[in-house]
């Protein structure tokens, strides 16, 4: 007898369903916040699903409709989770915005993604004002964790999120999606030039989750409490806004105040298992505990990424008997790619891990030919998966080729698979887990009168891993100070972009190609400078 087909049934993948089987079977496992004022907040999970259910109707209202974008333009708090969730779970569209990028930035990006509707902290009025005023489209804006009076003030189109909620259906319609269906965006650079999206489908968030539930990745259970640090804007939060309720994980949400004694105080308080930051994080809250002497006892481990891992920070914290694992990935990536095993004895701070099921690697030369060997040399590195990205928002052609997306990463993989990465390709600067953009920096500066050519390069910072710093080769008899080149970019880039120091040079090196050559520049300023050592180029 023939067997048939379809004999099992057809699921969808979509990420409602991680929140609802948190409400089922964990609903009294709480979310935790701590608020702008400081005053800690909580709520099961069963009550946080009635809520984003609520909240999909408030959209409703407002009238979004499946398929359209909202964004979010808030800190990590429990009511923004919420809003994820009811975002997603009426079929519309997550845009996570940094709140930390310019308004500028941000304006172009509400401009590509069309969102009308803006879920935005009560602390960011003044953001949320210049943004409004950028924006080709008008915005209206739902207010979370405090009042809207400072938005009244400035006459925008706002009322709680509080308020909306008291008139909302509770039984409106939620899940019945199509798991392809696009859930989530998140832009991957704030450069008012050709900020890139990356839309996320239920599916592949969906997958993304299990795969990062895994043993050796970060493989959470019910017993755990874990600290998301790492900001909602980042990339889905790396993805735990999803795994921490299918596992029945607790979940701690730093909201705001992300500085050593803060984040002490709520490890301790709420007996935190899991953490996960940037190393800059890291560092500050363990110059905290060395300082003040506290323990945390309930911390077990704590996984990284976002930048590389300094050695000495490493041995800080595992003497304290909590392991640390460290991860590589990309926003193109959803954004998890490699992590080191928990239980990995011989990991070390330059590894980044293997990846899980579901994700494959691939060294290529120069050319885009794969290395003969794919262990233990270097190469520029591809990926590809069911997470991983084909075409950027806006695009018709795919940004892979054969399949495989270049990630602009050079790297190595060992004999046990662990992946190294070595440099980049690409010229991005990467400061506390922040992208910075040279290129724009360098525009800006080129614009001032006084300057005939200006390279911006990333120098090591043994806090930031890197940090920006500005070579100028000024134009004769030029009287020009420092202050007076730093003034034509204050305001119109991030102050975090700013460059760290400005090094005159007699001339900037080119290449044979007539482009400036970043290699030697690297070469000469790109490492922290000793303090007994003269200049590598003479100023001018």
């Amino acid at each position: 007898m023939a067997l048939r087909d379809g004999t099992m049934q057809n699921y969808a993948l979509t990420v409602e369903k991680h929140l609802e089987h948190a409400a089922k079977w964990h609903g009294q496992t709480e979310v935790v916040s701590r608020g702008l004022d400081g005053t800690v907040s909580r709520a099961g999970y069963s009550e946080t699903l009635a809520r984003a259910r609520r909240i999909s109707a408030v959209l409703r209202d407002e009238q979004v409709v499946a398929g359209q974008a909202v964004a979010t333009l808030a800190w990590n708090s429990r009511h923004h989770f919420e809003c994820w969730y009811g975002i997603m779970g009426m079929g519309a569209i997550c845009h996570t915005l940094n709140p930390r990028l310019p308004a500028a930035h941000l304006a172009v990006m509400l401009d590509k993604s069309g969102a009308r509707c803006v879920i935005v902290s009560a602390d960011l009025a003044e953001l949320a004002q210049e943004i409004e005023t950028l924006a080709r489209n008008p915005l209206r804006f739902l207010v979370i964790d405090g009042s809207h009076a400072s938005f009244a003030e400035r006459h925008l189109d706002a009322k709680t999120l509080e308020q909306a909620l008291e008139n909302a259906d509770p039984d409106t319609v939620w899940g019945e999606i199509d798991e392809n269906a696009a859930c989530g965006l998140c832009f991957t650079s704030g450069t008012t030039g050709d900020p890139k999206g990356v839309t996320y489908t239920h599916r592949a968030s969906y997958l993304h989750t299990l795969r990062q539930l895994q043993a050796d990745v970060i493989g959470l259970t019910s017993r755990d409490t874990v600290l998301v640090v790492v900001p909602m804007f980042h990339a889905n939060a790396w993805g735990l806004p999803f795994s921490a309720p299918s596992a029945g994980s607790k979940l701690v949400l730093p909201g705001r105040a992300n500085d050593g004694a803060s984040l002490a105080a709520l490890i301790a308080q709420e007996e935190v298992t899991v953490a996960v930051a940037v190393p800059t994080v890291w560092l500050g809250m363990f110059d905290y505990l060395d300082a003040s002497g506290l323990e945390l006892p309930s911390l077990r481990r704590i996984m990284v990424g976002g930048a590389p891992m300094p050695e000495s920070l490493m041995q800080r914290i595992e003497s304290r008997g909590i392991s640390v694992q460290t991860t590589w990935g990309m926003t193109e990536l959803s954004p998890l790619g490699t992590a080191t095993p928990p239980t990995d004895s011989d990991r070390s701070s330059s590894q980044s891990g293997r990846p899980a099921l579901g994700l494959d690697m691939l060294l290529t030369d120069a050319d885009d030919c794969p290395l003969p060997e794919q262990r233990n040399a270097e190469g520029h590195l591809w990926v590809r998966g069911h997470s991983v990205i084909r075409s950027y928002l806006g695009d018709t052609e795919p940004v892979t080729k054969n399949g495989w997306f270049r990630t602009g990463d050079l790297a190595q993989i060992d004999d046990r698979g662990m992946l190294t990465i070595t440099g980049r390709a690409k010229d991005l600067i990467k400061s506390g887990g922040e992208w910075i953009n040279p290129a724009e920096i360098e525009s800006l500066a080129n614009a001032h009168p006084d300057v005939a050519l200006a390279a911006v390069i990333g120098r090591e910072d043994e806090k930031w891993s890197e940090r920006p710093v500005l070579l100028v080769e000024l134009v004769p008899n030029s009287r020009a100070t420092d202050e007076d080149l730093l003034a034509s970019l204050k305001g119109r880039i991030a102050s975090w972009w700013m460059p760290d120091e400005i090094i005159r040079v007699a001339a900037i090196p080119l290449a044979a190609t007539g482009k400036i050559d970043k290699l030697r520049l690297r070469a000469e300023f790109g490492k922290r400078p000793d303090p007994e050592a003269g200049p590598a180029i003479a100023h001018g």
